[in-house]
């Protein structure tokens, strides 16, 4: 019977740290070294509570984590290892977090050691523009590409975000959007003119369009009418960063950091960036402002003479 119930929670585990792999790429624009080595602590983890006590991964406590984290530093894991373990601990319970498979992360009040902070990739507005220049309007999903690069940078969106947003939660009028995020909580951001002329001339093409059964409200479809996959976003901006000719990493969470950078250089209050943004602490938010002052830093050695 326990080996019945650990098949199970083997059946179980699986698909979900294939998602999370999924995730990791696609919302979190990680590379495929960290996405790797990431993965590769999921399940080394995994293996640990099979060992340990059989839960499976949704059923995980504070108390398991730190077991699985006292072992690591029994085994002499350098620090370096152990605060990207974490990391990838934290980033998977978000995921289950997001996807609705728990109700609250254990990791809440994991700690690890502290290394220093990353700073995300942004795009400057002129590679912005070059990506948007990049797409052939003439083409069946000319309009509705730029609507995505336009909504995905002009509001901030994550990418699953994007997906499932709906037509019944743009309202022009306020010039303003309704998302929901992370744990289905919905928060209002401001749309700007570029993104709401955007889908205008988009909807124009979205209306010749059958939708498929449940995807009548959703805005960004297929040609077949179907829902857009995170998957297939990606796809969409690779091929335009590669058009404009720019040679970053760049995925759909790379919009999102250049709005919040974008408005924090400008002076935005980071307050208001925080709601936009759907943060739920403002610590989050203000990597934005370190990202700022190394751009001022990085602006004043090379252009002060003095500086030096």
């Amino acid at each position: 019977m326990k080996r019945k119930s650990q098949e199970v929670k083997d059946a179980e585990n699986e698909p979900l740290i294939r998602s999370f792999r999924d995730y990791l790429r696609l919302e979190k624009s990680l590379s495929p070294n960290s996405i790797l080595a990431y993965n590769s602590d999921i399940v080394n983890f995994f293996i640990f509570l099979k060992k340990q006590n059989g839960k499976g991964l949704c059923d995980v406590t504070l108390e398991d984590l730190q077991e699985f984290m006292a072992e690591l530093y029994d085994k002499k894991v350098d620090v370096r290892s152990q605060a990207r373990i974490v990391s990838g601990l934290k980033a998977f319970y978000d995921f289950l977090l997001f996807e609705g498979k728990i109700t609250k992360s254990p990791t809440e009040l994991l700690d690890g050691p502290k290394l220093g902070m990353h700073l995300p990739d942004v795009l400057s507005i002129p590679e912005i523009e070059a990506i948007i220049g990049a797409i052939d309007l003439s083409s069946d999903e000319g309009h509705r590409n730029k609507a995505i690069i336009e909504v995905l940078y002009g509001c901030g969106l994550r990418v699953s975000e994007l997906v499932n947003l709906k037509i019944s939660c743009l309202h022009f009028n306020e010039e303003l959007i309704s998302v929901i995020g992370k744990g289905d909580k919905e928060r209002i951001v401001p749309i700007g003119q570029s993104a709401r002329k955007a889908i205008g001339f988009y909807m124009e093409d979205r209306d010749k369009i059958i939708p498929k059964k449940g995807c009548e409200d959703i805005l960004f479809l297929n040609r077949r009418g179907g829902k857009l996959s995170r998957e297939m976003i990606f796809i969409i901006i690779k091929k335009l960063v590669a058009a404009a000719g720019i040679k970053k990493n760049v995925s759909p969470h790379t919009f999102r950091h250049s709005f919040a950078s974008h408005l924090v250089d400008g002076g935005a209050d980071l307050r208001a960036v925080q709601e936009m943004l759907g943060h739920e602490s403002i610590t989050t938010t203000e990597i934005y402002t370190h990202l700022n002052k190394d751009y001022i830093r990085e602006t004043m050695q090379l252009f002060h003479p003095r500086y030096k």
